[in-house]
């Protein structure tokens, strides 16, 4: 045997030592067949895999952020509207994600995409604007049920926008204005309600006291003349004069 033999059989020697040496980072994990039977998962960290004998499938733990494209769907109330949305999983178990389904992201993909057209179809147009978080939990819970036997856990469902036809959305801005000119009304109505009740209230104190209205009606051609810079006539009642009169005719009697 001469040196070339020796040469190509340390190579051959490196070549299998390399490819048996196997990594995995802390996120990932290896699901290991031997022959084509599960045998285990290993890592995070160094080992060595048979050559020819066993293979792995790297699997990453963390959470996957997934975007399910918009869906044509129409709701119980038939109004067509397109809707999106995001998906947040991970894999819990990674030999079943393997074992159990051919490609667990897209099979995830195409169950989140089925899953969102048949519960939005199932309620009306105003509770999915008005209740998005009761459907996000829907959408979470049968998911997570569905991807359960994959080893894949749904954390998370947020329907991300809701695209609403023209003429549905002329009709909404419509819905939105009469309300608040509704709301304007109430208002206005409330403060002439009260205004109301406190002329009332005035009206009492002034006929509890008649000087008071002489007072404010003074007070009134004050801020007239005060407004308008220019001469004003005005009567007297001979009320306001009454209480001087009358002091004047008691004097003669008292001298």
């Amino acid at each position: 045997m001469g040196p070339i033999f020796w040469f190509l059989l340390v190579i051959l020697i490196l070549i299998l030592v390399s490819s048996s040496i196997k990594v995995c980072r802390e996120y990932e994990r290896g699901v290991v067949f031997r022959l084509g039977r599960f045998v285990g998962v290993r890592g995070p960290g160094l080992f060595f895999l048979i050559p020819g004998v066993e293979r792995m499938v790297k699997v990453s733990l963390r959470t996957v952020v997934m975007d399910v494209p918009p869906q044509d769907v129409i709701t119980r109330d038939n109004v067509s509207i397109s809707v999106n949305a995001v998906v947040y999983f991970r894999v819990f178990s990674p030999e079943k994600a393997v074992i159990q389904v051919e490609d667990f992201y897209y099979a995830t993909s195409q169950l989140a995409q089925t899953t969102l057209r048949s519960v939005v179809g199932q309620v009306e147009l105003d509770e999915i604007l008005a209740e998005r978080e009761k459907i996000n939990q829907r959408l979470q819970e049968i998911l997570d049920k569905h991807t359960d036997p994959w080893g894949i856990k749904v954390t998370l469902v947020e329907i991300k926008h809701i695209d609403l036809p023209q003429d549905m959305q002329r009709a909404m801005a419509k819905q939105a204005e009469a309300e608040r000119e509704r709301r304007a009304k109430v208002i206005n109505a409330e403060g002439e309600f009260q205004a109301a009740q406190r002329l009332v209230e005035a009206a009492k104190l002034m006929e509890a006291h008649p000087y008071a209205l002489q007072l404010r009606y003074l007070q009134t051609l004050r801020e007239v003349a005060a407004e308008r810079n220019s001469t004003t006539l005005f009567p007297v009642p001979i009320d306001l004069f009454e209480p001087f009169i009358r002091k004047f005719k008691e004097k003669p009697a008292d001298s």
